[in-house]
């Protein structure tokens, strides 16, 4: 037998309130100078407000550079306000964007070079080798779970292709996981999010690498979303239903360590090329490429099924998800979203070459792709 190796990641501070717990936190690492990594959306809003009031008598100072999908040149002007700062930790405050800068913002202000040059399949890639800022997460959507992840997804400046970097060491040495930071979340990107927090458990599950830990967070993550997500949107101030969005987010991201498939190979490409949010993304295309993978491990599909709380088996999961996907308001396909037949050119090689690709169930060609682009519009 091969030797596979597991790792989970960090300490997760968990329930409503939790924030309370940061500047304590903080103050016993002996960190003075926090750097709030957030986005233009959230440091007008009073839940930036409210949060930085709880972290006296730290001295805190907000860099808000980042909007849409994260690039690499956000990810270096955070490093220059962490050094102009003279900070000595990191807060990363938001969703997947900010939180996936926050974890690299560090490496940036320790290391020479761009961050790019640290992305894992960079042809030189440097190491990572200089201790990095402490750094803690807070989440405020429940979707990309990205606050347990050991990785950051970030996009080249000029083509905006997706390129992570991958290593244990961005891990943040805790999260802050309150589900009271998203209760102000307007139902659109409550519908997102949670779609891209299913879609961690759905592919990582069907991912055919070797991880039957992995296999049992994703299918918990899946029930615990699959029961919440509806009353989350219809129900915006449901503190259990947004705790539950918030656990199955940050399950997901556990388990997709196990890999994802071609739903994330297309979402990075319309993120790429259409800009569109990453979750939405999602969305839009889970039900057509479940539908081609389905032949492939109708097995997988029973269990998917199971978790879901569904009768008749891994035929009635696609079906349920398009269900879900009208009951939470997401409606239409790509064309609706701005998608066109003039876009398959650059969507078609992105997704087949997606590092996602690899581990769909079943093996796919740029006319697989093509094909299911154009369902999906």
């Amino acid at each position: 037998m091969s030797i596979t190796r597991f790792a989970f990641p960090t300490p997760i501070h968990f329930g409503a309130g939790a924030r309370k717990l940061v500047a304590e936190h903080l103050a016993e690492a002996g960190c003075r100078r926090p750097l709030i990594v957030t986005d233009r959306g959230l440091s007008g809003l009073p839940v930036l407000a409210e949060f930085r009031s709880l972290l006296a008598p730290l001295d805190a100072v907000v860099f808000d550079g980042i909007h849409g999908n994260p690039t690499c040149a956000m990810v270096m002007d955070g490093a220059k306000a962490y050094k102009l700062h003279g900070a000595d930790c990191i807060i990363g405050f938001g969703g997947g964007a900010a939180l996936d800068v926050a974890k690299v913002v560090g490496v940036a202000a320790t290391h020479e070079g761009d961050i790019l040059e640290y992305v894992w399949d960079h042809p030189q890639v440097r190491p990572i080798e200089h201790d990095l800022p402490y750094m803690v997460a807070l989440p405020t959507t429940a979707g990309t779970g990205s606050e347990v992840g050991r990785s950051s997804v970030v996009s080249e400046n000029d083509t905006h292709k997706k390129r992570t970097v991958f290593s244990p060491k961005i891990l943040a040495r805790a999260v802050f996981a309150d589900p009271e930071l998203t209760l102000a979340l307007p139902p659109a990107v409550t519908a997102a999010t949670g779609m891209d927090a299913l879609t961690h458990n759905i592919e990582s599950y069907l991912s055919p690498a070797f991880h039957p830990m992995c296999d049992g967070i994703a299918l918990e993550g899946l029930r615990i979303g699959a029961r919440a997500l509806a009353t989350a949107v219809a129900e915006p101030g449901n503190l259990q239903a947004r705790a539950d969005m918030m656990m199955s987010s940050m399950m997901g991201a556990v388990a997709f360590q196990k890999d994802l498939g071609g739903v994330h190979a297309c979402a990075h490409a319309l993120g790429a090329v259409c800009d569109m949010h990453h979750g939405l993304a999602n969305a839009l295309m889970i039900d057509t490429v479940l539908a081609w993978n389905f032949e492939a491990v109708p097995a997988k599909f029973d269990e998917l099924a199971h978790a879901a709380g569904l009768s008749g088996g891994g035929a009635a999961f696609v079906p349920w998800l398009k269900t879900l996907k009208q009951q939470i308001g997401i409606t239409g396909g790509l064309a609706q979203r701005g998608v066109t037949l003039e876009h398959l050119p650059r969507l078609v090689p992105l997704a087949n070459t997606d590092f996602t690709s690899q581990t769909n169930p079943r093996p796919a060609t740029e006319a697989d792709y093509e094909r299911l682009f154009r369902e999906a519009m």
